[in-house]
């Protein structure tokens, strides 16, 4: 199916675009198009058709030259994403000197450090107001504050070991932070040889047990309350 216009790349010095015109626009009419495209005045223009994809190639070679005003785009069969190159004839033209590109060219506004401290409308001064980033005050370190408790000493309690068949009980021998470890501990005398210790920890002596019926737990894992002492007398089956 024949279409009356075509999807083309637009290449020059200075720019690169993609383009759709009609075939029955003449040369000229896509001049004046091109003009504000590529910035090349249109009595300027040398345009040449090239095959798809060489829109980078510099040295790749013409389909044909769109050098006769009258004729109408569909008279050069161009077809889609073939690509259209402009060159400016002009030796002076702006675009040949790079004056759209070259910014170096272009006028910087610039003022010292000193003046720029004393405005009112720039970024520095809006991050003073504001305190934005090294104008922030100090982050002040919070110390977590350490829970409370009111587990009296002497209690009887109950300790949680995860197993729903053992149960640790004893008394509750000591309430307090420690040296081996941050945060609150309950050292706790079993009454059964459960424990890991006898009160002490790394030569730091928190309360006095038996060897292995001492031990330190945190405050989740214990229970205070009525908890007698378990009777482990053996029957006479038991050994």
């Amino acid at each position: 199916m024949s279409t009356s216009a075509v999807s083309i790349w637009v290449v020059s010095s200075e720019t690169r675009s993609e383009r759709r015109y009609d075939l029955h626009l003449t040369v000229e009419q896509l001049k004046k198009k091109l003009e504000s495209v590529t910035g090349i005045s249109m009595d300027s223009q040398s345009i040449t058709l090239h095959a798809q994809g060489t829109e980078e190639d510099e040295s790749a070679q013409a389909l044909a030259i769109l050098h006769d005003d009258s004729k109408q785009l569909g008279f050069y069969n161009i077809r889609d994403w073939q690509v259209l190159k402009v060159k400016d004839t002009n030796p002076t033209s702006a675009s040949l000197s790079g004056q759209y590109t070259d910014v170096s060219r272009v006028q910087k506004f610039e003022i010292s450090s000193e003046e720029y401290a004393t405005r009112s409308d720039s970024i520095l001064a809006y991050k003073q107001a504001h305190k934005i980033g090294r104008f922030a005050p100090p982050l002040q370190s919070v110390e977590p504050e350490e829970p409370k408790t009111e587990i009296p000493l002497g209690s009887r309690c109950e300790v949680d070991t995860g197993e729903s068949e053992l149960k640790k009980r004893g008394t509750v021998r000591f309430v307090g932070p420690t040296k081996f470890a941050k945060g609150l501990w309950v050292g706790v005398e079993y009454d059964e040889p459960l424990g890991k210790n006898d009160g002490s920890v790394q030569g730091e002596r928190y309360f006095t047990a038996r060897q292995s019926y001492g031990g330190f737990v945190r405050l989740d894992r214990i229970r205070v309350g009525d908890f007698p002492m378990e009777d482990i007398t053996m029957d006479d089956d038991e050994m």
